[in-house]
């Protein structure tokens, strides 16, 4: 039985619940799924919450949006969907690799992410070529391991942290990051 299929709604409601445990009350920040594209919202007021929506019920999803909210500072988290450019799939060989390159902390923590999920990573370019085919990814893949063994040294960025030991505690999983390990054959 393919293992992502075991992740359900059920699950990213638990993800939700940690998310929410962890960030509600210090960040005023929730979780949310059931958005037709990912999407980060700045609360309104100071009474209000900031909501990071995450694509439908997809837990990959919602552990990518995680981790961008985790690297973000506190001015990107004033701003609509924390100031990034997106440029859709099509993109050019040039804005590819400036995804890419915006991509490799995010998705290596990602992947410590899933880890303590006890759930399959993939690394994500996000963008076909026009024959249907994905690009290269060896230089993508290769950034996301060295960062993903940086993390596992010297430590994850605080919110990433205090996220990965509650979702260790609430998914059963109990490796710490130092003792985890991150090789290439993981990412294929």
């Amino acid at each position: 039985m393919n293992v992502a299929l075991q992740f359900t709604a059920c699950e990213c409601s638990r993800l939700e619940h940690v998310f929410a445990r962890c960030f509600e009350a210090t960040e005023q920040t929730l979780l949310a799924g059931g958005a037709s594209e990912p999407y980060y919202r700045p609360a309104d007021s100071p009474q209000s919450q900031h909501l990071l929506y995450y694509r439908e019920d997809f837990f990959a999803s919602a552990l990518h949006e995680i981790s961008h909210w985790c690297l973000a500072g506190i001015e990107r988290r004033q701003l609509p969907d924390f100031g990034y450019w997106y440029a859709p799939e099509g993109r050019t060989p040039e804005q590819q690799r400036a995804f890419e390159q915006v991509e490799i902390k995010p998705q290596s923590i990602e992947w410590c992410l899933s880890r303590a999920c006890g759930y399959p990573f993939r690394v994500s370019v996000d963008n076909f070529t026009p024959d249907g085919t994905l690009p290269d990814t060896r230089w993508f893949r290769a950034q996301v391991l060295a960062q993903a063994q940086h993390w596992q040294l010297h430590g994850l960025p605080t919110r990433a942290q205090q996220i990965y030991a509650a979702l260790c505690h609430e998914f059963g999983t109990t490796m710490a990051l130092p003792d985890q390990r991150f090789t290439a054959a993981d990412l294929d």
